[in-house]
């Protein structure tokens, strides 16, 4: 599939990707960039900081665009550093405006009052989400359970302690794509796949599966890539070419289509 086939659409809160859809799922990328709006000067941390992990997954807004090119399904990025809000936490979590992020003071953040933290969530929080959901209704128009995706990435080690897997699927009640997803990957040699590693989708740290997915009873998957091996356009064509490989005969399915019994 070519670039020119999606049609962009930039806003100050998110990127959306538009297509034909050739299946009836959805790509969402909540940590996909590490901007902050002028008006915050750089959350009082330097460009560099904001450059590393601790400002985006680095490497998925390159991966997930690949994936969903390839895959020809719509796909919405957040346009806002993980640091001004956090678009995969509920707002009540303490993490959703974080103070601190893997050792690092984030001086803009400290001691927000609640004015400050709501307007933020109207600016550029709620506004990703609603592009998700409305997204959404329009694959609804298609099938009557559209399937929901979302990539990230992650850093090699943690606190000190190596994180060994390549990609990790992040799933909770609904197995439905992480299962068959899983099984792929262990079949083709040199890949070290985590079962909810080295995150778990049973955390509550999950907000935008967990609110337009798991609530709703559609089908969804949380990828996870471990971050060196995205760093550079080959890393991500590779990258995405195993995962498409392994979601197009999953998606090829049209009895995924549907709500999942027993949804919350």
């Amino acid at each position: 599939m070519s670039p020119e086939i999606h049609r962009c659409t930039e806003r100050d809160t998110h990127v959306l990707w538009q297509c034909e859809a050739q299946f009836p799922v959805l790509l969402v990328c909540d940590h996909a960039s590490n901007r902050v709006p002028p008006e915050l000067d750089h959350l009082g941390i330097s460009a560099e900081l904001l450059a590393t992990h601790i400002g985006w997954d680095i490497g998925a807004a390159a991966l997930s665009k690949a994936v969903g090119e390839a895959l020809q399904v719509p796909l919405v990025q957040a346009s806002t550093s993980r640091l001004v809000v956090d678009c995969n936490r509920r707002l009540d979590d303490p993490s959703a405006f974080p103070v601190t992020s893997d050792g690092v003071i984030i001086p803009a953040n400290q001691a927000l009052t609640e004015l400050v933290r709501a307007a933020r969530a109207e600016k550029f929080y709620w506004p990703y989400h609603h592009a998700i959901r409305d997204q959404l209704r329009q694959l609804e128009k298609l099938v009557a359970a559209p399937a929901v995706i979302a990539v990230h990435s992650f850093t090699p080690a943690l606190d000190g302690t190596v994180r060994p897997w390549h990609i990790g699927a992040l799933w909770d009640k609904d197995s439905r794509i992480a299962k068959p997803f899983m099984r792929y990957l262990r079949a083709c040699e040199g890949w070290i796949i985590g079962d909810n590693e080295p995150y778990s989708g049973r955390h509550p740290a999950d907000f935008t599966l967990d609110h337009h997915a798991e609530a709703e009873g559609l089908p969804h998957l949380g990828i996870e890539v471990r971050q060196d091996l995205i760093v550079d356009a080959e890393g991500v064509r590779r990258m995405a070419r195993l995962l498409v490989d392994a979601l197009k005969p999953i998606l090829q399915n049209t009895r995924l289509y549907t709500h999942r019994a027993g949804k919350i």
